[in-house]
């Protein structure tokens, strides 16, 4: 069994993994009203990681013989008015992630829970990842968001993307 703060926070994470979710499934959703479908599909795929994020952490207690609790999803509440700023909104949420991720490290560090810290490793690296992705993205927006012909390579670019499932294995 885990530490009762451990398995909590674990718990919370699963939730706050599927709001993620729905907050890029909002995002794709701007894009696509938009006519950015290269955008629209960027966030969708981000959307299904951080499903299969969640997915993971539900897996993870699920081995651990833990509870899950799985709690009501807030509804995204962002309105946008310009192309760049859920960019800006999905770099300060990885970056909010990050530090519950940490956080979650930290509880099982005190305890030393030394395999929910081997699990969270995946995701300290992860994080790094996706706040360097968000970072990039609106770097190439700074650089040819604002002229149209620019735009309209980038969007062909993000209409690129695939999904990937994660390469965490429990």
């Amino acid at each position: 069994m885990l530490d009762k703060k451990v398995s909590e926070l674990l718990n919370t994470q699963i939730n706050k993994e599927f709001y993620s979710a729905y907050l890029y499934l909002d995002f794709a959703n701007y894009y696509k009203d938009q006519g950015l479908d290269g955008f629209a599909n960027w966030y969708n795929v981000q959307a299904q990681e951080e499903r299969d994020h969640a997915m993971l952490f539900i897996q993870y207690l699920q081995n651990n013989s833990e509870q899950i609790s799985l709690e009501s999803i807030a509804k995204p509440d962002k309105v946008f008015d310009a192309f760049d700023q859920p960019l800006h909104a999905s770099l300060e949420h990885e970056r909010y992630v990050t530090s519950l991720i940490h956080n979650i490290y930290d509880a099982a560090y005190t305890v030393k829970d030394f395999r929910t810290m081997q699990f969270l490793d995946w995701f300290v690296k992860e994080q790094g990842e996706e706040e360097k992705n968000a970072e990039d993205l609106i770097r190439k927006f700074d650089l040819f968001g604002h002229d149209s012909k620019s735009l309209y390579m980038l969007d062909s670019e993000l209409a690129a993307r695939v999904y990937a499932a994660p390469s965490l294995v429990l």
